[in-house]
């Protein structure tokens, strides 16, 4: 039978990122989500709800969230779900939590050390440029440039045998 474990999640972080190093030197960072959803009831009313979500970051994608991410800011994560279980030593009960281990992160939205980009006084004028041609016809090769002189005819011969070669 088939198996498959793959989270694809857009949040928000709900806190700066933490980041710790194995005793091997690796970077561990965990990151908290929230995840915000919208529907409509049956009765026309507008409901919403969040989901908090714990990601864990391995290596350089740790080190990234630690450099780059902040309270608040939008990110995607592509990965894996695990269950971590553990027994409670204060009420001896079986304990468990499911988290994501990411396998990509992507920043998303503005970068936080850039400006907000500022609005044109008035639009730049449209750059002009000639006609295209139209695909179906074959390109002019014996019109070379005269401002490059180390072109030579070899050259102009060996790219139309290569056009020949083509199917237009």
């Amino acid at each position: 039978m088939a198996n498959l474990n793959k989270v694809l999640i857009i949040g928000n972080l709900t806190r700066d990122p933490e980041i710790k190093y194995t005793p091997k030197g690796t970077a561990v960072a965990d990151i908290g989500l929230a995840v915000n959803r919208t529907w409509t009831d049956g009765s026309g009313e507008k409901k919403e709800e969040t989901t908090f979500v714990d990601v864990t970051l391995w290596g350089r994608q740790a080190e990234v969230a630690e450099q780059y991410l902040k309270k608040g800011r939008p990110v995607f994560i592509e990965g894996r779900l695990q269950l971590d279980t553990w027994d409670d030593k204060q009420t001896n009960q079986k304990r468990s939590r499911l988290r994501v281990v990411a396998d990509n992160l992507q920043l998303l939205g503005p970068r936080a050390d850039s400006p907000a980009p500022a609005k044109p006084a008035a639009p730049a004028p449209a750059p002009t440029a000639p006609p295209a041609k139209s695909r179906s016809e074959p390109p002019d090769l014996d019109a070379e440039p005269d401002d490059v002189p180390f072109r030579s005819t070899i050259y102009r011969d060996v790219k139309r045998s290569r056009l020949n070669r083509r199917i237009f």
